[in-house]
């Protein structure tokens, strides 16, 4: 069970960061809790496939494709190809356990040229535990996982603007292992994503470009609860705002430059204290409890520290992306979040190939910090289109 516990803890962790939280010394007036922010079901944020996150973590404004259903709905009406999908795979915290993973898998349809639509599941799966007791007999196995599958339309406005909705439906059974076989039922959500994107073609020193941008609203839906907490965590809402520039170089040759601003729409955890009688008391910020609709629209006002705070919670991701004739692609790019709300900050590496209907991607995370468990970190991305 330890180990189980162990692993779940770090997942969770490793999505949100580092907690710094101060300890409670229950002494009148001091000061306890973390402004991190913890969601549930963190695995809706991790990106599940291997271009975007070799970019950064960028992907509200970049060239549409099948993963425009995770990146920007909007975007899926302009992909040129008829249909198509993805499957991709990613090893997940494989310094620690060799059996966790992440895999998605996708596919489109355009409809005509103004109308498409998408199928897409995302599952997490944190690997096979044996559970003992004390001493060392066998009790029970355990394969927790979490699954979301999604349905998506996209829609051409103009020849330039699109929107995008998309519903969702979230499993999270990891509760329900842990408790084994206790009173703790699985966990259930449903969500909508929303998107704008936006493009046209100009003209840069020269040379055609195209300029893109975008928004997408992402898990915008109820809170997940377990069965053993009344009120529910909030979902990891996401709003995700982006631009691209791809600037094409001459005839076989364009770069593309990414930059992605994100903003988790859920409540700042206050700071709490000791009143007198030593019962815990919020002293600064506001109840984390609160209804979807004021936790998750009230997220741009609700931190301690106000809007310095506020601005901490932004994460930024930037990166370029070089094609040779639409053939072979070299990517980098770069991940910021602030030191005082998780601190990840690392590089992206990665490849991307297509030949004729097939396509492949890979993609390969170093963090700046030494002996961090997301080091090494590996995607892997097949993708098809056909006319």
């Amino acid at each position: 069970m330890k180990r189980v516990l162990t692993i779940f803890f770090i997942t969770i962790l490793l999505h949100n960061g580092h907690v710094e939280a101060q300890n409670d010394t229950g002494m009148s007036g001091q000061a306890i809790g973390s402004g991190v922010l913890n969601p549930g079901v963190p695995f809706l944020s991790l990106t599940p496939d291997a271009r975007g996150s070799s970019l950064g973590e960028s992907g509200a404004a970049t060239d549409p494709d099948v993963y425009s259903l995770y990146w920007n709905n909007a975007k899926l009406v302009f992909i040129e190809h008829k249909m198509g999908g993805t499957l991709s795979y990613t090893p997940w915290l494989n310094k620690i356990a060799n059996d966790m993973f992440i895999s998605y898998v996708a596919g489109y349809l355009k409809i005509d040229d103004k109308q498409a639509i998408g199928l897409s599941l995302r599952y997490f799966n944190l690997g096979e535990f044996q559970i003992n007791d004390g001493l060392g007999t066998f009790i029970a196995e355990l394969n927790p996982y979490e699954v979301a599958v999604d349905a998506t339309y996209s829609r051409k406005l103009t020849d330039h603007l699109s929107l995008g909705i998309s519903g969702r439906f979230i499993n999270s059974n990891i509760s329900r292992q842990f408790a084994l076989l206790e009173d703790i039922g699985a966990g259930y959500s449903v969500a909508i994503d929303l998107g704008v994107y936006y493009k046209k073609s100009i003209t840069l020193a020269g040379n055609n470009a195209d300029l893109s941008l975008g928004a997408h609203l992402s898990n915008f839906g109820t809170k997940i609860n377990y069965g053993n907490n009344g009120n529910g965590d909030f979902i990891p809402t996401n709003l995700r705002m982006g631009t691209a520039l791809r600037n094409y170089l001459d005839e076989n040759n364009s770069l593309t430059f990414v930059f992605d601003i994100n903003k988790l729409m859920i409540p700042t955890p206050p700071v709490y204290g000791r009143d007198e009688s030593g019962n815990r008391e919020i002293i600064d910020g506001k109840d984390p409890n609160r209804s979807l609709f004021s936790g998750t629209f009230g997220s741009f006002g609700d931190a301690p520290g106000g809007l310095s705070e506020e601005l901490k919670e932004l994460t930024f991701s930037t990166g370029l992306e070089y094609w040779y004739k639409s053939a072979f692609a070299v990517r980098a790019g770069y991940f910021h979040e602030n030191r005082y709300k998780g601190d990840r900050q690392y590089l992206t590496f990665g490849l991307g190939f297509r030949y004729q209907v097939f396509g492949f991607d890979t993609s390969y995370l170093a963090p700046l910090s030494k002996n961090h468990p997301l080091a090494e970190t590996l995607r892997f991305s097949v993708l098809f289109n056909f006319n």
